[in-house]
């Protein structure tokens, strides 16, 4: 069924519901809260506010109360067809489906719009379960398919968006009336508006976007402002979307676009320039706008086809440049990320820049077999390594070697050395081992064993991550797989 998504503006518009009981309810508080009056031109005899009827013989408490404050009209009586003259929509939601069709049929012969609720063939419109932000609303409609899919939506997208997002586009309206009246319709002017919906505002007579708006370029001093720095910016401020001239170091998290945080799937979507990892898959780089450049700095198995310097490089020019920057790394920035070094590039280059924390591989890792990196009984401590460090001559053993889950990041595919050097660290053979590839992904594989066959493990795809510890004993007992070695696919 295709349908036609619109807004009405019911403002002076008559209204009619019939019926009074509990649906009825809940279209009587949709319906109210549409037609406050806005800049339609007064006439003689024009009534502004949406006028509505409900008839129905009885009729809720609230739908009495809402009658007495005069929000409604009640008739306290059955149904007329006449009663449907000079409506602009009607709503039928009586507890007789014989009435409701009636109601719908009596509708069509006047060229009224009408809805049945709950009878998809006697309806001309649907409601949909609406996201309100101030003036910003989204509607989704099903098409009366599943009501419920809709409500699920829709509180997913609630999730998602800020929740000052109706007083900034409130103050942006009114910016954008100002620059439709100073600037003549040109490309530039619509490029303008488009830059403008990115950008944080601010009551200052100084905000750099109303500056922006005003000349139509930014200086080199507004290019400096940070203008999403809730320390200096007074007012209403912009969502978290990309600022120019910012640079974002940000958590893909482990490779699900559905852990990505809320903040980085925004700035995702609002950056100019994208620079990702080669972890990162495809299906989060997919989350950013079309309109974004899209270069990969990846460096994996000791091949780099780019040097970090490059990478800082890249940030720091397409900063300098006025365009906003996510950095975008495989699980958490500052796990083993290199972001100590682009952090510091970016300082040295008074370039502002700002983390955005990801889910580390870690977690992703420990929640795919369903183990604890804690327990009370097993491990209470966590050590954190590389494959290039786990396994280091220098490295002193610790005064209690097994009261600790051990995660080594990259560990490599011949772990024969990691295994040789824990065992001659006192580790004993039977120290519970548990190698995760492509956590969280599609085709993430675990395989189970013990210290003392781990290096005898077939190399698994990248990338992969060990954990070793006491918790992961329950997780090989279940699998069956501490003797051996054989994977699961999850």
């Amino acid at each position: 069924m295709s349908m036609l998504p619109i807004f009405l503006k019911l403002d002076g518009r008559r209204c009619l519901l019939v019926g009074a009981g509990n649906v009825a309810l809940d279209k009587v508080n949709s319906l109210l809260k549409t037609g406050a009056p806005g800049d339609r031109p007064s006439s003689p005899g024009w009534k502004t506010g949406l006028q509505l009827r409900v008839v129905a013989p009885s009729a809720r408490r609230e739908i009495q109360q809402l009658a007495r404050e005069g929000k409604l009209e009640w008739l306290q009586r059955a149904f007329e067809p006449s009663d449907l003259d000079g409506n602009t929509l009607v709503i039928a939601a009586t507890d007789v489906p014989e009435v409701n069709a009636t109601v719908y049929r009596e509708s069509v012969r006047r060229g009224i719009l009408a809805n049945s609720v709950d009878d998809i063939p006697n309806c001309d419109f649907f409601f949909g379960s609406v996201v309100s932000r101030g003036n910003l609303q989204i509607a989704i409609s099903t098409a009366g398919e599943s009501p419920a899919v809709a409500q699920r939506l829709r509180r997913e997208i609630d999730e998602q968006l800020p929740g000052d997002l109706g007083p900034w586009l409130e103050n942006l309206g009114t910016l954008r009336r100002e620059i439709l009246a100073i600037h003549p319709r040109s490309e530039a002017r619509r490029l303008l508006l488009h830059q403008l919906a990115h950008r944080a505002l601010c009551e200052s007579a100084t905000c750099p976007s109303r500056q922006l708006a005003q000349f139509g370029k930014p200086t080199s001093i507004q290019k400096a402002v940070i203008l999403s720095d809730r320390s200096t910016a007074k007012g209403v401020e912009g969502p978290a979307f990309a600022s120019a001239g910012h640079v974002y170091l940000v958590g893909a998290g482990p490779g699900d676009p559905d852990l990505l945080t809320v903040k980085a799937l925004r700035l995702l979507q609002s950056a100019h320039v994208i620079l990702h990892d080669d972890l990162v898959p495809q299906a989060i780089i997919d989350l950013a706008s079309p309109h974004a450049e899209i270069v990969k700095v990846g460096k994996r198995c000791g091949t780099k086809t780019i040097t970090q310097d490059e990478i800082n490089a890249l940030m720091i020019d397409h900063a300098h440049a006025g365009q906003s920057v996510v950095r975008l790394k495989s699980g958490d920035p500052l796990i083993f990320g290199r972001a100590a070094e682009e952090m510091s590039a970016l300082a040295a280059a008074d370039v502002h820049y700002e983390v955005v924390p990801g889910i580390t591989a870690a977690f992703a890792a420990a929640a795919a077999i369903g183990c604890s990196l804690t327990d009370r009984n097993s491990a209470s401590n966590v050590i954190f390594s590389t494959g290039h460090h786990a396994s280091s001559h220098n490295q002193s053993p610790l005064p209690e070697l097994e009261d600790a889950t051990r995660v080594v990041y990259m560990p490599g595919r011949d772990l024969h050395l990691l295994a040789q050097e824990w065992l001659q660290q006192g580790l004993p053979p039977d120290f519970p081992c548990a190698v995760v590839s492509r956590a969280a992904q599609p085709g993430q594989t675990v395989r189970c064993t013990t210290l003392a066959a781990l290096g005898d493990a077939a190399p698994t795809a990248a990338p992969s991550l060990l954990i070793a510890g006491w918790a992961v004993r329950d997780i090989a007992a279940t699998h069956q797989e501490a003797a051996d070695g054989v994977s699961v696919t999850a």
